[in-house]
């Protein structure tokens, strides 16, 4: 007969458990999940930070004269922010599947390492065809870093601890924000040092951070539960059963078949959420390479100002991103309403309305404080099978940072100060990010509701009812047992519930 009704506990059966003969009756569980906290959040949070500071060096850079220096136009440079995102872009589907199947200690430190060299490169930069040159390696040196710590971090927690996690770790990206606007101008100082200019010396000590930061990595980084060598066999064994207790099944390892890749391309879940991380990444990506720019044009008219005034006013902005960053994350899962919260981001608040305010403001002040509106992005991912889950996100998240090409390319010179192109283009991202939300959060309800009225329910060759289940085999499959449709189906199996 089918199997329907409420969703059976992982640990009911015995023979259910991962690894029964194992006694885990010890393990406190908040020791536990403060001891992975300790170990695992706060290094990623300092590979990210390292990664945003990469990145978005280049606009804080510009402030001191690297276009005059290249002898490139603003055309030219802002080709050069494009060049970055299509490797970026389109290498991190791949990146994740390899994560998987490497130790991400190897895989997430290696690409800090390539990427902290290409970095210091940009340091000795001469032209433009180097720029270019250097964008495209260094995004196909950093694509899969942000969508596999998203993807490591779901392999550790439950889906009702992930936000608070990735919240934290996020914040890193913020505060990234904030100091590099003070590195900046403090490098800045040692203009004519061995006789570069001081943009080239936020490239190469920025990039010396990274790669020292990389080789500690290898040592530093954790690999997935199952292996992980700071835990006892008990906790291994007590962190994957209450992973599968939240119906993540594939916690404990699965191989890799070829199946999972089509499983999230076919899957809507995927491209909704490609529409949801757009409508955050677009704006995301403008404003991490255009806050310094967007306020240096907008103060110029002030007496006094200088291209470090800008870099250090950034700060501010990027600290207010950071606080809300926390507390969005610490709501998200104290209330389970991630949808919600979405709709109110981009719907009201900091989104809309701050970009609707830089739209029209034609203060410098106002506008400024319309970037505190604008600087903070959220969202959660909600399928199963780790690598159909490493897929969709990295399928999601890689079209959003595609965008990022389209971000680097609104904010044209000829704009300034105001750049209502690039802020009227920014608001159609938030809408497209909105409706998305809107149309998930409806979509994973109705489907819930399917599955409460028992229409995706498999056929299970166990129940011997003797009843004729052959067109609900044929429509949703036919398993020998429950935890066999778990494995197969993952989040399409009956019980699941979004």
């Amino acid at each position: 007969m089918s199997h329907s009704g409420s969703v059976v506990p992982l640990t009911t059966d015995k023979a259910e458990l991962y690894e029964a003969h194992v006694d885990t009756s010890q393990v406190d569980e908040r020791r536990l999940l403060r001891k992975i906290d300790i170990r695992v959040v706060p290094w990623l949070g300092l590979l990210y930070f390292l990664n945003f500071l990469d990145r978005g060096s280049i606009g804080n850079a510009k402030l001191y004269h690297m276009e005059t220096d290249l002898g490139i136009t603003d055309k030219q440079y802002l080709i050069a922010l494009t060049a970055f995102f299509f490797p970026y872009a389109l290498l991190e589907p791949a990146s994740n599947i390899i994560l998987r199947r490497v130790r991400p200690s190897v895989w997430l430190s290696s690409m800090m390492f390539v990427w902290g060299i290409v970095m210091m490169c940009h340091g000795f930069l001469h032209n433009y065809g180097g720029l270019v040159t250097l964008r495209v390696l260094l995004g196909v040196a950093e694509a899969g870093l942000y969508p596999g710590i998203v993807f490591y971090i779901s392999c550790w927690y439950k889906r009702s601890e992930l936000g608070t996690r990735i919240a934290a770790f996020f914040t890193s990206a913020t505060i990234a924000g904030a100091f590099s606007g003070l590195l900046a101008a403090a490098i800045s100082n040692m203009n004519g040092v061995a006789g570069k200019p001081g943009w080239s010396w936020i490239f190469i000590l920025e990039g010396l951070l990274t790669v020292l930061c990389a080789v500690a990595s290898y040592w530093v980084v954790s690999n997935f539960p199952e292996t992980a060598g700071f835990l006892t066999k008990e906790e291994r064994v007590f962190v994957i059963r209450r992973l599968r207790d939240d119906m993540q099944f594939s916690a404990g390892g699965e191989a890799f078949q070829a199946r999972y890749i089509w499983q999230s391309l076919g899957d809507w879940k995927t491209y909704l959420a490609m529409g949801i991380y757009m409508g955050y990444n677009g704006p995301l990506f403008a404003f991490s390479l255009f806050t310094p720019t967007i306020i240096d044009e907008c103060l110029t008219i002030v007496p006094g100002y200088t291209a470090t005034t800008a870099n250090l006013l950034s700060v501010p902005v990027y600290i207010w991103s950071c606080i809300v960053t926390v507390i969005v994350g610490l709501v998200g899962d104290r209330l389970g309403k991630r949808g919600y919260i979405n709709l109110i981001l981009f719907g009201t608040g900091k989104c809309l309305v701050g970009y609707i305010i830089l739209i029209t403001s034609r203060t410098p002040a106002l506008s400024y404080f319309a970037c505190f509106l604008a600087s903070s992005a959220w969202v959660a991912s909600n399928v199963e099978g780790s690598y159909k889950r490493g897929v969709t996100l990295a399928m999601a998240i890689g079209w959003a940072n595609l965008n990022g090409a389209v971000s680097s390319n609104v904010y044209r010179a000829q704009d300034a100060p105001w750049y209502r192109l690039g802020h009227g283009i920014m608001l159609a991202y938030i809408a497209i990010g909105w409706l998305c939300s809107a149309a998930f959060m409806f979509l994973l309800r109705r489907e819930n509701e399917r599955r409460d009225r028992g229409e995706r329910d498999e056929v299970i060759n166990s129940d011997n009812s003797g009843e004729d289940m052959s067109e609900l085999a044929l429509k949703n499959g036919r398993f020998e047992t429950i935890d066999d449709a778990r494995r197969e189906k993952g989040d399409e199996w009956s019980q699941f519930r979004y």
